[in-house]
């Protein structure tokens, strides 16, 4: 039973299928499309009797890895909170994060959404968009760096969409996000701890920054020198 399923779910064009189907269970709740990506992609963890390195976790995480992702954090800070998101945002309308406002000012569901996203945001999105689809694909398309790049892009577009209920600007930002995480990657191929430590170490800024109400605050003092 388990070979047979782990057999099927690594056919070459699963990955493809998968993408196509998930979206579907959006009809139901939009978290249904994240649970079934990562279903099918924990099945085959399983099959595989728990082959970390099918999904680039090859590395335990090193100092090394501590310090480049942090170095690599405080780049994407930089980059998005002065400069890309403010772009965005003058163009596009403001990041929609209704579903998160009950944490300003809220330490238990601070500490309730810390604990989720370091789970199924950091952890979850990074091994079903990155482990799984992103290197899926590519191998799927030749594994060769040209099929890398191209998996980046269409993973990164579908992680962009994924992110619409933030409105459009959230489907912009988070495809410009996936892209970029998704090229430390394909240098990182069997590092993807350093991607779960960025994007933990990037939602974590993020988060705090509502809890305290300071959300707008580096996007506005930016926009406010250009005006």
């Amino acid at each position: 039973m388990k070979t047979k399923i782990y057999n099927y779910l690594t056919k070459p064009y699963i990955v493809v299928l998968t993408m196509l189907i998930a979206p579907l269970f959006g009809f139901i709740d939009r978290n249904f499309v994240f649970f079934f990506g990562l279903g099918v992609a924990f099945l085959i963890l399983w099959g595989s009797s728990f082959d970390w390195s099918r999904f680039g976790i090859g590395k335990k995480i090193t100092k090394k890895t501590v310090l480049k992702s942090v170095l690599l954090t405080l780049i994407f800070l930089v980059g998005f909170y002065f400069i890309i998101d403010p772009i965005l945002q003058l163009y596009l309308g403001d990041f929609d994060l209704s579903s998160l406002e009950d944490i300003r000012g809220n330490f238990m569901g601070y500490f309730i959404l810390m604990v989720v996203m370091w789970v199924f945001a950091a952890f979850g999105e990074e091994f079903l968009f990155r482990g799984y689809y992103m290197k899926a694909l590519a191998e799927l398309l030749g594994n060769s760096n040209k099929a890398w790049l191209f998996s980046a892009f269409i993973t990164s577009v579908y992680f962009g969409v994924s992110h619409g209920y933030q409105g459009i600007v959230g489907i912009v930002g988070g495809f410009l996000w996936s892209f970029f995480i998704s090229m430390i990657f394909n240098k990182n191929r069997n590092n993807l701890l350093l991607l779960v430590l960025i994007h933990g170490l990037f939602d974590t800024v993020g988060i705090t920054l509502l809890y305290l109400n300071k959300d707008h605050i580096i996007s506005d003092w930016v926009q406010q020198m250009f005006n």
